[in-house]
C-alpha cells in the first residue's frame, strides 16, 4: 500500500469529521449566541418600559394624583411616548391590553385578524408573562410581556419572528458556506501535500500538526506503521493526551468550586435554623466586623406564655413539645412576615427585634402589627387546642423602642446576635404587665409616637417599672374599633384626664360608664374606679401625678 493511499485512508475521515464537527459547533454557536443577545435585547426594552411606567406612576403617587383622571391619562401617554422611542424597526410594536381585553396603547395602529386578539386576552387572563410568541396581522411574533397593575396593562414589547431572527439566519448561511469551502480546500490541501512525501519529516509533523485544529480530545489515531506516518500519528496521539489531562484537570477544579458552594449552602441553610440568615450573609461578606457591636434604634418585642408551669404539668412531653412547636411555627411567620427577627427563646418566651440587622421604614409599627397579629393568631391556636381537648395558651406581649448596643456577642466558642441595654429591660418589663393590666399587649410611649397615627391606641397607665425612677406611659392598641368600643375608649381617656386632675368623683363616675355601658367588665375601668374610690377616702399627696410605681417584673 503506497504512503499516499495510507495519508488518505488516515487523514480524509478525520479531516472531514474535524471540520463538520467545528463548523456545525460554530453554526450552534452563533445561533444561540445571537438569539441570547437578540432576546436579552428585547427583555432590556421590556424592563427599561417598566422602569419608565414605575417612575410615572411614582410621580403620581408622591404628588398624592393617582385619584386624578387627568394626571393619569397624562402619565399613560407619557409612558406610550416613551414606548415610541424605543421601537428600532417598522415591523416592532410595543401595546397593552386592559383587563377586558381591549387595547389600552399601541406604538402604532394594528390590523388584529379574527381570534388574534382573543387569542392574547386569554394569555391576560392566564397570567402569562416573559418570553412568549403569539401572532398578530397574520404573522408570528415574539414578545416580552410583564403586567403594569397601576394601570391595569398587560404590556406587550414584540417583534415580528422573521425579523427577529433575520441575522441568525445570514449568519448561519455564511457559516454552512464558509464550512462548505473548508471542506473543500482542505480536501485540496490534503492532496497538495500528499504529493510531497519525500519531503523531511519535521515538515510533515509540522503540518499536520497544523490542519488538525478540533476541539475532540477523546480522538486518538491508531499507530498502525512504524515509519513516517506512525511518527505523525504518535506524535499527534501524545499531544491530545496532553490536552485531555489538562482539560481533566479544569473539570476536577470545577467539580470541586461546585462541591464546595453546595457544602457551603448546606451549612447555611443549617445554621439559618438558629441565626438569622441576614446576619449570616453580614458575617460571611464581612468577617472582620462579625465582633463588632454598634448602637442603634431598634424595636424590641417580648412575648411569654402566662402561666405555662401549670400548662407543662398537665400535657405529656410529647404533647407539650407538639403544641409548643404549633405555636412558636405560627408567631415566628407572623414575625418573620413583619420584618423581625427572632432573637432568642427563652423557655416559652419569644424575643424579636425589628429594625436589626435590617431596617425597615416604621419598625415600631412593624413591630405592634406583629402583636396584635401574634393575638388574632393566638385565636386560632386556641381553637386547635380545644378540639385536641388541650390546654389553652394565654400570652403577653411587651414592646418597646429605642437606643441598644446590637452586634454578635458572647466567645470565640459561642456567639449569639443579640441587642442589650435598658430599653430592651423596658420591654421585658411591660411583657411582665400584662398580666397585671389584664392586657395582651402593652408598648411604651416611645413606640406610641410613631403609631399614634396608624392603629386605635389606649392609654393604659402612668407607671415606674423596676430598675426606674421616672415615669412611663404604657398603652395597648387594636387595629379596628367598633362604634360602642369608640365611646368606650373616649370616655376611658376622658376618665384618665379627670383622674390626673385629681377629680376623682368625676373619674370614678366615667370609669364606671366605661365598665357599665360601653366596655362592659372592663378590668382597666373596674380597677381605675376602685382607685378612683380609695383616692376619694384618702386623697394623695400634693406631690401626685399620677404615677404607679411596680416592684415586680
Amino acid at each position: 500500500m503506497s504512503i499516499r493511499l495510507k495519508i488518505i485512508l488516515i487523514v480524509l475521515p478525520l479531516l472531514t469529521a474535524t471540520l463538520m464537527l467545528t463548523g456545525f459547533a460554530a453554526v450552534f454557536s452563533a445561533e444561540t449566541g445571537i438569539t441570547k443577545v437578540a432576546i436579552d435585547f428585547l427583555g432590556f426594552k421590556a424592563e427599561e418600559l417598566k422602569k419608565n411606567a414605575d417612575s410615572q406612576w411614582n410621580l403620581l403617587v408622591t404628588n398624592h394624583l393617582t385619584g386624578n383622571p387627568q394626571y393619569v391619562e397624562v402619565t399613560k401617554q407619557a409612558v406610550q411616548s416613551f414606548a415610541k422611542s424605543v421601537i428600532r424597526s417598522d415591523t416592532e410594536v410595543i401595546f397593552a391590553l386592559n383587563h377586558s381585553g381591549k387595547i389600552a396603547m399601541s406604538t402604532r395602529p394594528i390590523k388584529w385578524l379574527p381570534g388574534e386578539l382573543a387569542a392574547l386576552d386569554a394569555m391576560e387572563k392566564a397570567k402569562t408573562t416573559g418570553w412568549q410568541t403569539f401572532t398578530a396581522e397574520g404573522r408570528e411574533r415574539v414578545a416580552q410581556i410583564f403586567f403594569f397593575e397601576p394601570f391595569g396593562w398587560y404590556v406587550v414589547v414584540s417583534e415580528a419572528r422573521d425579523t427577529f431572527f433575520q441575522g441568525v439566519r445570514e449568519i448561519n448561511l455564511q457559516n454552512y458556506l464558509i464550512l462548505a469551502g473548508s471542506l473543500i480546500f482542505s480536501f485540496l490541501l490534503m492532496l497538495f501535500f500528499s504529493t510531497y512525501l519525500t519531503r523531511p519529516i519535521s515538515k510533515m509533523v509540522r503540518t499536520m500538526r497544523e490542519i488538525i485544529q478540533d476541539n475532540n480530545l477523546t480522538r486518538r489515531v491508531d499507530v498502525e506503521f512504524q515509519d513516517e506516518i506512525g511518527r505523525m500519528a504518535q506524535t499527534f496521539n501524545l499531544m491530545l493526551a496532553e490536552l485531555e489531562r489538562a482539560y481533566g484537570q479544569i473539570k476536577n477544579f470545577a467539580y470541586q468550586s461546585v462541591l464546595a458552594r453546595k457544602t457551603e449552602q448546606k451549612i447555611r441553610n443549617i445554621f439559618q435554623k438558629y441565626v438569622p440568615s441576614d446576619v449570616i450573609d453580614e458575617v460571611l461578606g464581612n468577617p472582620e466586623s462579625a465582633l463588632l457591636g454598634e448602637n442603634r434604634q431598634v424595636a424590641i418585642l417580648f412575648s411569654d406564655i402566662r402561666g405555662f408551669t401549670t400548662i407543662s404539668e398537665t400535657m405529656r412531653p410529647d404533647e407539650l413539645v407538639t403544641s409548643l412547636n404549633r405555636y412558636f411555627s405560627m408567631m415566628v411567620d407572623i414575625i418573620v412576615a413583619r420584618n423581625g427577627t427572632v432573637d432568642k427563646y427563652i423557655g416559652d418566651a419569644i424575643m424579636a427585634l425589628f429594625g436589626a440587622p435590617v431596617r425597615s421604614e416604621n419598625d415600631s409599627l412593624l413591630s405592634v402589627l406583629a402583636g396584635l397579629e401574634m393575638a388574632q393568631a393566638l385565636e386560632v391556636f386556641n381553637e386547635e387546642q380545644k378540639a385536641k381537648d388541650k390546654k389553652e395558651f394565654h400570652i403577653g406581649i411587651g414592646i418597646n423602642y429605642g437606643e441598644v448596643t446590637v452586634g454578635n456577642i458572647g466567645s470565640e466558642k459561642k456567639m449569639n446576635y443579640t441587642v442589650i441595654g435598658d430599653n430592651v429591660n423596658l420591654a421585658s418589663r411591660l411583657e411582665g404587665l400584662t398580666k397585671k393590666y389584664k392586657q395582651m399587649l402593652l408598648f411604651s410611649d416611645s413606640v406610641y409616637q410613631r403609631v399614634g397615627r396608624y392603629v386605635y391606641c389606649r392609654l393604659v397607665d402612668k407607671v415606674v417599672v423596676k430598675g426606674k425612677t421616672h415615669g412611663e406611659n404604657i398603652y395597648t392598641a387594636k387595629r379596628t374599633l367598633t362604634d360602642q368600643e369608640k365611646r368606650g375608649w373616649a370616655t376611658w381617656h376622658s376618665g384618665l384626664e379627670a383622674y390626673y386632675r385629681r377629680d376623682f368623683g368625676r373619674a370614678r363616675g366615667l370609669f364606671l360608664e366605661v365598665a357599665d355601658r360601653w366596655l362592659p367588665g372592663d378590668s382597666l375601668a373596674i380597677d381605675f374606679a376602685e382607685r378612683a374610690s380609695a383616692f376619694i377616702q384618702t386623697p394623695p399627696e400634693p406631690g401626685w401625678v399620677g404615677l404607679e410605681i411596680m416592684h415586680e417584673k
